[in-house]
């Protein structure tokens, strides 16, 4: 494990991202780094985001459903649940 508890390494990035929730509300964020693992993603005002969501990366049309492992001010950690899968067709 690095210095940071993760399991895997981060790469840095500046990505549009939205989070889905699970009535389909959807929140845009910047996705500030990313594992294989989890996200850290930032917002443009005050969320409070539920224990479970699906991250879409929108550059990439992934979909990783995952957990809010911690919130600070505008910024989430998410943990990843599972592999990411296409986003559907419908536009969010």
């Amino acid at each position: 494990m690095d210095s940071n508890n993760r399991g895997a390494g981060r790469r840095r990035m500046l990505k549009q991202g939205k989070v889905i929730l699970t009535d389909w509300t959807v929140l845009d964020c910047i996705v500030r780094d990313i594992s294989e693992t989890g996200a850290r993603l930032a917002f443009g005002g005050p969320t409070s985001l539920p224990k479970e969501v699906r991250l879409l990366v929108v550059s990439s049309n992934e979909m990783f459903p995952g957990e809010v492992a911690w919130q600070r001010g505008l910024n989430a950690g998410v943990h990843f649940t599972g592999p990411p899968q296409p986003a559907p067709a419908r536009k969010l």
